[in-house]
């Protein structure tokens, strides 16, 4: 396994860039689906532009007026966090590398260059709308696509994504969220996300952007559905490189000929978490080095493989199926069927009764699905009552 891209680097073109410890495996994979989320729902915005189902829409926006204070505060603060991590950073680069999560949620920083670059970035703004300042601010209206939203939506998704995986596995786990608390610096606190937490709060923000962007909330999600069952494959392969403990139950059973033993069960060395016995083999990475006692099964690369196959699927059917929103509910049905499944060999914990998080949200998932098909399915052939003048 590879906790971060500096270990992958090592480990396989032999470059030594300490740096890169900052940059872990994990992290890298999900900006990595966020990337192919953003390009397939912008081309199917594209496509539905020249359909006629999306509409440009305009903003207002003024012209010519100065930098406001909240403008200048926030850049400052911007400023301040890059100064003062970033100067403590290169005066103390080994002990700083050696733990890079403990040190970026730390107390350790840099004041003088912290009240450097806070006032640079300010000045910098400041700078920045006082070359277009006008005498008389003015107010514009531009237009702009629908597509011309996709980095907008990527990057909405990707706040909220964070925040409602990272809530949902504190709900599922409240010792961590404690052990948080007590010490907001310490192991594990960029680890356990929860895929369902971030799918839900990001899923309810990008339609509530939808809605105030003049994008029909059913053309919007059925744009976004397959970019985010590709998106949710590739996070799974973020999760097998990083060993970051989504791993199945134990499996000692021997692989069928036909199959790889890699792909029917894995110990996962070096894992992220640092979870097993030591490991003895090579490549061992300093603070990584365990290994699983027994073999598991590797459920990451089943969910990406079947998700892979989820996202061709809604892809090829996007343009056959005509009725606003049966995209996005089947993607919900395919999804919550897919989870479902992989949960019964999946190591996780138990949420309600034996049931885990995920069973009882992709349950509800798959419920939703099917009446969302139904009632849409039912609403568009239902033929519009008319009322005619005697």
């Amino acid at each position: 396994m590879y906790p971060t891209i500096y270990h992958a680097l090592l480990d396989l073109t032999g470059l030594d860039l300490p740096f890169l410890k900052f940059l872990n495996s994990f992290g890298f994979f999900v900006a990595l689906a966020f990337v192919f989320a953003s390009w397939t729902l912008g081309l199917e915005l594209r496509r539905k532009e020249a359909q006629g189902f999306l509409k440009a829409a305009t903003r207002k926006v003024i012209v010519g007026a100065p930098a406001t204070p909240g403008e200048l505060l926030w850049s400052g603060l911007l400023g301040f966090l890059l100064g003062w991590k970033g100067l403590h950073l290169l005066l103390n680069f080994s002990a700083s590398t050696a733990n890079p999560q403990a040190f970026l949620l730390s107390g350790q920083g840099n004041l003088i260059g912290g009240v450097l670059v806070a006032g640079l970035l300010a000045w910098l703004k400041w700078r920045e709308k006082d070359k277009v300042k006008l005498a008389e601010p003015k107010t514009e209206f531009v237009r702009m696509d629908a597509h011309e939203h996709a980095g907008n939506v990527t990057m909405v998704a990707a706040l909220w994504g964070l925040i409602g995986a990272k809530a949902f596995h504190w709900l599922e786990n409240p010792d961590e969220f404690m052990a948080f608390i007590k010490n907001p610096g310490g192991e594990g606190v960029f680890s356990g996300l929860t895929m369902y937490g971030g799918l839900i709060v990001a899923g309810t923000m990008v339609i509530r952007y939808f809605r105030q962007n003049g994008i029909p909330a059913w053309h919007g999600a059925d744009s976004a559905a397959p970019g985010v069952m590709l998106a949710y494959a590739i996070g799974r392969i973020g999760c097998q490189v990083s060993g970051d403990g989504d791993w199945g139950i134990v499996n000692n059973a021997p692989a069928p000929s036909w199959m790889p033993s890699w792909l029917w069960s894995y110990t996962y060395p070096n894992n992220v978490n640092s979870v097993g016995i030591p490991f003895t083999g090579t490549p061992c990475f300093e603070g990584y080095c365990t290994v699983l006692p027994e073999p598991v099964y590797p459920t990451p690369i089943y969910e990406t493989m079947m998700c892979v196959g989820l996202f061709f699927l809604l892809w090829g059917l996007r343009k056959r199926i005509s009725t606003p929103g049966v995209i996005f509910f089947l993607f919900l049905l395919l999804n919550g069927i897919e989870r479902f499944f992989i949960e019964k060999i999946r190591v996780n914990v138990a949420f309600a009764g034996s049931w885990t998080q995920a069973e009882v949200i992709s349950l509800g998932l798959i419920l939703v699905g099917i009446g969302g098909i139904v009632w849409l399915r039912k609403r568009t052939s239902t033929p519009t009552a008319t009322t005619t003048d005697n």
